[in-house]
């Protein structure tokens, strides 16, 4: 991958999802990830879900000399002994994981976790180190950085609506993100200086207050409006 100063200003004249670009999701993955590191930044890992855990992206991940935690699916197909693969999902997976061969990539330390009744797979691969991470502390410190950005992108779209407007222009769309982002950042402001437990808490009490408010006001005079159960009277 070439990384150039031309390139990232090239980036940056790109809408921010344009569906005339022809692009997919990995595309914009391997544009986001050259353009961090023409920037200078050298993270220690990428992570992401398995979306972007194509053996391509992997590979480009790894050729930049970054290790990942990528999420796969349960149908990924790996080898424990050589040339007999087997979907992730029908090996028994230690919780301080299993160092197997990943198709078309390989050598990578596989981990499984449990989210309620969900069962999910991950994969590790360590810079000069290859599957050696450090078995079960490593992958924990990974997964809760992974499992923080899971949940702002999740926080965005449930609390900060960044998927729900009604505007095409780009700059408009781009204004809205820039908004929905702001009000990310300050329901954890909020959620800190009141020591709250969940910026969900900071939403859910504003609406409460709203919807009190408006209820008192609309209803002044309008008694009308109140429910009244007449007592049934047999004919």
């Amino acid at each position: 991958m070439k990384l150039t100063y031309e390139s990232v200003i090239k980036l940056r004249e790109h809408p921010i999802y344009d569906s005339a670009d022809g692009k997919s999701k990995n595309d914009y993955f391997l544009e986001m990830l050259k353009e961090v590191l023409v920037w200078g930044l050298r993270p220690a890992f990428v992570t992401g879900d398995s979306w972007y855990s194509s053996a391509a992206n992997l590979k480009t991940v790894k050729n930049n000399g970054l290790g990942f935690m990528f999420a796969v699916k349960s149908n990924r197909t790996v080898s424990i002994q050589k040339g007999d693969y087997q979907q992730v999902q029908s090996l028994e997976i230690p919780e301080e994981g299993i160092t197997v061969w990943l198709r078309n990539f390989g050598s990578v330390r596989l981990y499984r976790t449990r989210l309620k009744n969900e069962l999910r797979h991950y994969v590790v691969y360590t810079p000069h180190a290859g599957s050696e991470v450090s078995p079960q502390v490593g992958f924990n410190e990974l997964h809760l950085h992974h499992w923080a950005i899971e949940e702002y992108h999740r926080a965005l779209k449930q609390l900060c609506s960044i998927e729900r407007f009604q505007v095409r222009g780009k700059q408009q769309v781009r204004n809205h993100i820039f908004a929905s982002i702001f009000g990310y950042a300050c329901l954890q402001a909020k959620k800190v200086s009141e020591s709250l437990s969940s910026i969900y808490r900071v939403k859910n009490d504003a609406l409460k207050d709203a919807i009190w408010d408006f209820i008192k006001s609309f209803s002044d005079g309008k008694d009308w409006l109140r429910p009244s159960f007449i007592r049934a009277v047999n004919a």
